[in-house]
């Protein structure tokens, strides 16, 4: 994946996105965490892209993805969007999404917005800052912590980021994977990361906030959360209790990078789910479960 040709695809919006698509078969769209980029997932793609046409992609402001410089060009909603215009450009009618922590709630809302386009979902690590109680000091935090990234520059914000609590388990279980996730960093741009901040991150809406939506999501679905990732802990349940089709897997001794942390353990986990979906298996458990069996 690391020498795989980026293709560019420019949104409804005109920003232009950097893609990679590897592998055939049905696809996979897969979208990363605040930290992260599409290279966040190679354990992924090369575990999967025997069977699966994976689509990952760096999020507007992420280089080599253009990085937008008015507020006005961040939104959840256009996260959202914009896992569809890459779609729409891959000519792709629909695909099965896995995203984790800022591409968790993306996937979310790509369920949301885009129903059509979805054909199950994998959301992982998802629920920093959305419960309702929490989202005031959240949203000033994460305006905060915008200032503080454009202040100090990417390869000092780089270093903060891979010192930080939701990386030490990567940095204890695989000390290579952590230099690594620590190196990809220091590419990323200070001041898209400050914009994802106040656009994405501080004005999103709480997950209860969306409980009618999530209610009309009716897409087979996998939560995914370590079981060390406090913050997402409630929320995941609440997601579980909302989610028609859902279930909920928690991994332990896992954190906030699941995907990294512990990846053969993930892909089995998405894996099965996805094959479970493609040969019928889920509803047929669904049914069980409903009819007591």
């Amino acid at each position: 994946m690391k020498n795989a040709a980026l293709i560019e695809v420019t949104a409804n919006d005109g920003v232009s996105l950097s893609v990679s698509a590897v592998g055939s078969g049905e696809p996979i769209v897969f979208l990363h965490e605040f930290s992260g980029d599409l290279f966040s997932w190679e354990k992924q793609v090369a575990a999967l892209s025997d069977r699966y046409r994976c689509i990952c992609y760096n999020a507007r402001g992420y280089p080599p993805s253009q990085v937008p410089e008015t507020i006005d060009a961040y939104a959840q909603a256009r996260a959202a969007d914009d896992a569809a215009d890459v779609m729409d450009a891959l000519g792709i009618e629909s695909a099965y999404f896995v995203g984790l922590s800022m591409g968790g709630f993306a996937t979310l809302h790509v369920a949301i917005r885009h129903p059509e386009m979805m054909r199950a979902l994998v959301v992982a690590g998802c629920g920093y800052g959305s419960q309702p109680s929490e989202q005031n000091a959240y949203f000033t935090a994460m305006n905060r912590e915008a200032d503080h990234a454009e202040a100090i520059g990417m390869d000092a914000y780089a270093a903060e980021l891979a010192d930080s609590g939701y990386a030490q388990l990567l940095r204890a279980k695989n000390p290579h994977a952590w230099s690594e996730f620590k190196r990809q960093l220091t590419v990323h741009s200070a001041k898209g990361m400050a914009m994802t901040l106040r656009g994405v991150l501080a004005r999103r809406p709480s997950l209860w906030q969306l409980e009618p939506q999530l209610k009309n999501i009716d897409k087979p679905a996998l939560l995914i959360i370590g079981d060390e990732d406090t913050p997402c802990l409630e929320p995941n349940v609440f997601l579980k209790n909302m989610l028609p089709d859902c279930a909920l897997s928690i991994m332990p001794r896992t954190g906030h990078l699941p995907n990294l942390e512990e990846p053969e353990a993930f892909n089995v986990l998405i894996n099965n789910f996805f094959t479970s979906v493609g040969n019928n298996l889920w509803n047929r458990t669904k049914s069980a479960i409903s009819s007591g069996e």
